[in-house]
């Protein structure tokens, strides 16, 4: 029996965010609203996203020995994620510096700091919560041989998920294990240029090309358009839907959180990005990363909405799948 539904492995953030009217240009200077510090990280992130879902979810990560990685702890604790892999020291606690408009469009920098820490030693000493994991997910704010070493650890019958985020080229290796690998357009063309191809004129080309690379399955996100889902049987749309965007921040990690747990419970890729959609939705009607994540019960309510329509207010709507 896995003691874990979804083992998520990767970064854990302060996010310190400041509002403003427009980004600022090249060499421009802006006022902002006042500084505001969420618990974030793309680790982390999917951690509390899947535990508030109902998902029995693990976290291994490195924070610092400081106030950044004692506020992360006692959000992912308070969600109910197991922190028994999340290490101290090393560096300070990651840190993101995020803008964020009006629109609810983000801009993001950030400072790795113990996130860059996290060693291929780290994760082989903890193969117990590799071998209770139904579904191990990953992404790139920590070392690639770390990731790689995730690939080599995810346990015989147990399913990895990659975000490769922020994008860089992937071995082999890690590209063969990803079921699914999801990607938007620009994660795409960096890794499609990375093996000398050239992304085609649709995400269904797309799709195909990134597929002919290794992975067993392929999920694009297209925000407005929804997400396209491939396999060797085929591809799929899946709708977005649509809700008032307040803050995009940690939007794409709440929905690929939801797609791992989910594929974990058997549903098809498919099925599982249809519901991921709705979660990526939800968080983005609120402000801040893993305080906007939804409960299965928020969700559900969002289902009942007719397609199409927004939740709220018709003015400023946006479609969203991360």
């Amino acid at each position: 029996m896995n003691t874990y539904d979804l083992l998520v492995v990767g970064s854990a953030n302060a996010d310190l965010v400041v509002g403003v009217e427009r980004r600022p240009g090249a060499g421009e200077t802006v006022l902002g609203s006042d500084l505001v510090v969420h618990p974030g990280g793309k680790g982390a992130n999917q951690a509390v996203a899947a535990a508030r879902l109902g998902a029995r979810t693990a976290l291994l990560a490195r924070i610092g020995d400081d106030g950044h990685g004692a506020l992360l702890r006692g959000s992912m604790e308070s969600a109910g994620v197991d922190t028994s892999g999340v290490l101290v020291g090393g560096a300070p606690t990651g840190v993101a510096l995020i803008t964020v408009d009006p629109s609810g469009d983000n801009s993001i920098v950030v400072s790795p700091g113990a996130n860059g820490r996290l060693t291929p030693d780290d994760v082989r000493a903890a193969g117990e919560l590799f071998g209770g994991a139904r579904v191990v997910s990953v992404m790139l704010e920590i070392p690639l041989e770390s990731v790689a070493e995730v690939a080599r650890s995810v346990a015989d019958g147990a399913r990895l998920v990659l975000n490769p985020s922020p994008p860089a080229p992937l071995p082999d290796e890690v590209l063969a294990v990803c079921d699914p690998l999801i990607v938007n357009e620009h994660e795409a063309k960096v890794i499609a240029d990375a093996s000398g191809t050239e992304l085609g004129a649709t995400p269904e080309d797309w799709a195909r090309q990134l597929l002919a690379l290794g992975p067993r399955s392929v999920v694009i996100t297209l925000g407005a358009e929804g997400a396209l889902v491939a396999d060797a049987a085929g591809s799929e749309r899946v709708a977005a839907v649509k809700v008032e965007a307040v803050d995009t921040t940690g939007a794409g990690d709440a929905f690929t959180a939801a797609l791992a747990w989910r594929l974990g419970t058997g549903e098809s890729l498919a099925d599982a990005a249809a519901y991921a959609a709705k979660v990526g939705a939800a968080a983005v009607t609120k402000e801040g990363a893993q305080a906007s994540y939804p409960t299965a019960e928020e969700v559900a309510a969002l289902c009942c909405v007719s397609p199409g329509t927004p939740p709220g207010p018709p003015a400023g709507t946006a479609g969203t799948t991360a």
